[in-house]
């Protein structure tokens, strides 16, 4: 342990990360920043291609970093899982999808550990960082890793470190959001804290893996569950005839007692349409019912038909159908101003609105082509240009390059769900 102490707090130790994606690259790029020589490990050749040219393919991590890092030997990517053994830390950052069935797929964790306890000697530190379900770490990760014949702890350290990334959030990103780590044992929690502790600002220790890998289903549990209640808040008050938008505004200028969270067409992302149902997995085996996490997805997953029967409504004031609607979607990210389209409900709602017969577009700038159940639709470069030939504008993702007020003053119609014409009051104007 001491000298695996000595490599850290020096800068020598050698990180490895197995995945190079939305959370395995800007960390790579934070280690690499400090100094500390960073080797990405990926089954993607393009990635490593791409890292090797100093090319970045994260919309948050700047081009240039990669560059200037990859050409003074700090990062590197390789195809090479034999190089593990080589690394002193080694922190897996995979996908953790779920199945159709809702049930935890840990496939790719599975694989990743399979390559490190091939290669695992003493002295090493292993992470995850992939969001599961509690249990994980110490009922999966370490039984896998322990079949060497070294032990956790004693000849090797393991602990679990929750991602905490936020595609495109120019205030917080990985070095200035605390980390939160938990150990098999005391010694792996200090060195794991230890590790993140010379490219993070903050790191909060926790008492096990156990702990560490809750906190992460409790954010985002915690975010689904008030999104579900704003989404039903909107529901109810389109049955009041009231603006939701405004009563939550009004309600958010108390100082104290309330956190306002907004509706939309439905939640998407790498996390919370995911993460509440490895914590609702984990507890039935427990034979308790996580009520709250079902009935947010229930209301969360619904906003897709909601959304187009609403539309349905809304043509018909015009006297139009959704049989045979010439509409356009605007936004097809799950959030503004990215190019993530993972988990996005207007995938949902695009291929809703196709079975109502309507023919149908989308324009985003940050998301030129993209697959809807095996077919590929292509961004509408000229969208804006003729707003006046569709029947309805639908809003899904605000982006900020877009001018609303524009796009309002000669759309036809615009169907808001997203509440990016706010302060706009024209009849031309509806909203969720």
């Amino acid at each position: 342990m001491n000298k695996l102490k000595e490599l850290i707090a020096g800068k020598r130790a050698k990180i490895g990360i197995i995945g190079l994606g939305y959370v395995g690259l800007p960390l790579a790029v934070e280690f690499a920043r400090e100094g500390l020589e960073t080797t990405g490990f990926e089954v993607d050749k393009a990635k490593v291609s791409d890292i090797a040219k100093g090319l970045s393919y994260i919309a948050d991590v700047p081009q240039a970093e990669v560059r200037e890092f990859t050409r003074a030997g700090k990062l590197k990517a390789t195809l090479d899982f034999s190089l593990l053994r080589k690394m002193d830390a080694i922190i897996v950052c995979v996908p953790t999808p779920l199945r159709k069935s809702k049930d935890p797929d840990v496939s790719y964790i599975v694989s990743s550990v399979g390559e490190i306890a091939r290669r695992l000697r003493k002295g090493q530190l292993v992470v995850l960082e992939s969001t599961t379900y509690p249990g994980t770490t110490k009922e999966l990760v370490k039984p896998m890793l322990e079949k060497t014949g070294l032990k956790a702890g004693k000849d090797f350290f393991l602990a679990f470190s929750p991602e905490r990334v936020d595609p495109g959030n120019p205030k917080y990103g990985i070095k200035n959001t605390p980390k939160v780590v938990g150990g098999i044992t005391p010694a792996c929690t200090r060195l794991a804290g230890l590790l993140y502790a010379q490219a993070i600002d903050k790191v909060l220790e926790v008492s096990d893996t156990e702990t560490a890998e809750l906190v992460k289903l409790l954010e985002n549990t915690f975010r689904a569950v008030n999104i579900g209640m704003m989404n039903e808040m909107a529901l109810m008050c389109h049955k009041l005839g009231l603006d939701v938008w405004e009563v939550i505004g009004a309600a958010a200028s108390k100082p104290f007692g309330f956190m306002p969270f907004y509706p939309g067409p439905g939640i998407g992302g790498h996390c919370i349409p995911l993460d509440p149902h490895y914590l609702g997995w984990k507890m039935k085996t427990l034979n308790f019912e996580p009520r709250f996490i079902e009935l947010a997805g229930v209301i969360n997953s619904s906003m897709p038909e909601h959304v187009v029967s609403r539309l349905g409504e809304i043509l018909n004031t015009r006297g139009r159908t959704m049989k045979g609607a010439r509409l356009l979607m605007i936004g097809m990210t799950y959030k503004p101003d990215i190019s993530d389209p993972r988990e996005s409900p207007a995938k949902d709602v695009f291929l809703l609105l196709e079975h109502t017969g309507a023919r149908v577009e989308y324009y985003d700038p940050y998301v030129k082509a993209m697959e809807i159940e095996g077919r590929t639709h292509r961004h509408c470069a000229g969208a804006l240009k003729k707003l006046k030939t569709y029947d309805c504008v639908l809003i899904i993702t605000p982006h900020s390059c877009i001018d609303y007020r524009a796009l309002a003053g000669k759309a036809r119609l615009v169907f808001d769900t997203r509440n990016a014409t706010r302060g706009l009051k024209r009849k031309n104007i509806f909203r969720l």
